[in-house]
């Protein structure tokens, strides 16, 4: 079984509960154990945020630039990435991956999304997008199955 989608999506923070609802749809459907689909929601909404945070300049008419979420289910894995095209992560070149993140200080209002990404996910990686600019997050995770799941692989 194999199920992919790809987001465009505006730097508006309306867009980070439409990509969890559809992200959280998708692994319902397709019989995601709860606990799975709610850390990859959660990791997804993270980088959704640094997105529409971090994620590129407004433009003069008051618009902002979009951002991309891509979700593929494939087998026993889901990878997400989330790429935006703003100036990236420092210290990060092309396919060079950014230094690890270091833990916010515990009263910080911010800080903390990278973290838990890391956290929640099995395997992620944080770099630039290579040319033109813009950050990637992507990060994937093994997938557990409800007993009762539709679409599982055989």
């Amino acid at each position: 079984m194999s199920i992919w989608w790809s987001l465009h999506l505006r730097r508006d923070a309306a867009s980070v509960p439409l990509a969890r609802r559809l992200l959280l749809g998708t692994m319902e459907t397709a019989g995601v154990d709860p606990d799975i689909s709610y850390d990859l929601s959660v990791a997804l909404s993270e980088a959704c945020a640094n997105a529409v945070e971090h994620g590129g300049d407004t433009a003069r008419d008051g618009t902002s630039e979009a951002f991309r979420v891509t979700a593929y289910l494939d087998g026993e894995k889901c990878r997400i990435e989330v790429a935006d095209a703003g100036p990236g992560f420092p210290g990060a070149t092309g396919n060079r991956p950014r230094p690890p993140a270091r833990p916010a200080p515990s009263d910080a209002e911010h800080g903390r999304g990278l973290c838990l990404i890391r956290e929640l996910a099995d395997h992620v990686h944080i770099g630039n997008k290579p040319g033109r600019g813009g950050a990637v997050v992507s990060f994937d995770k093994i997938l557990k199955w409800r007993e009762d799941a539709p679409l599982v692989a055989v």
